[in-house]
């Protein structure tokens, strides 16, 4: 349904935006640091729990959309654009903070970790913004079911984020003991982000008008 080329750069802009500040990442690694591997390893399957009903919310909302509102899928797309540049700013903005630098948190139950990263992720309002903004990118209602569609970058967002936030949860003390003797790598960090992020934006602003 979705061509391989489209798919791939999909999983290219999920990477980066997984790599980004933002809760998840900064729970996570907390988490890891303060409680050790395994708690955030729980906790990262509470995330993957919240990204499900956040995919599954997205598909639905935007297959009724899109039979309802049908211009609302470029508008859409030109979203996702501007989505991006906010994002480029949050990482570079004046007193922005990287995701390896950590907050203490005191030890929870297994019970309490999962649903902790659960609610982390199910109440951040990005995550919904990011599946409604940026799915209309790789989405092409005559290709068939928009909700078939969206399940499947869906799909690939969580496989992508599982498999680097597990990198990170079971490292996490190591990256963040490093960055804390090289504060120079967590601003370069995200202005890299930043800069790439502005390139994303720009390449799908183009691609946009040369599709239309």
């Amino acid at each position: 349904m979705i061509p391989l080329n489209d798919l791939l750069l999909f999983a290219g802009v999920a990477l980066i935006l997984v790599l980004t500040p933002g809760p998840n990442m900064i729970y996570l690694i907390s988490r890891s640091i303060c409680q050790g591997r395994s708690a955030g390893v729980i906790s990262l399957f509470g995330v993957i729990a919240g990204f499900i009903v956040h995919v599954l919310a997205a598909a639905i909302g935007l297959s009724a959309l899109f039979l309802a509102v049908p211009f609302a899928y470029e508008a859409l797309k030109w979203a996702g654009a501007l989505y991006l540049l906010w994002l480029a700013w949050q990482a570079v903005r004046p007193g922005a903070r990287s995701p390896f630098e950590p907050q203490l948190l005191p030890d929870d139950t297994p019970r309490k970790l999962f649903l902790m990263g659960f609610l982390t992720n199910l109440l951040n309002p990005k995550v919904s913004v990011f599946y409604m903004s940026l799915f209309p990118q790789f989405i092409d209602p005559d290709r068939g079911s928009v909700f078939g569609q969206s399940l499947i970058l869906g799909a690939t967002q969580m496989s992508v984020s599982f498999t680097v936030n597990l990198l990170i949860a079971l490292s996490a003390a190591g990256i963040a003991s490093w960055f804390s003797r090289h504060p120079l790598w967590l601003a370069m960090q995200r202005y890299v982000m930043g800069c790439v992020l502005v390139a994303l934006a720009v390449r799908l602003a183009f691609e946009q008008r040369r599709n239309a």
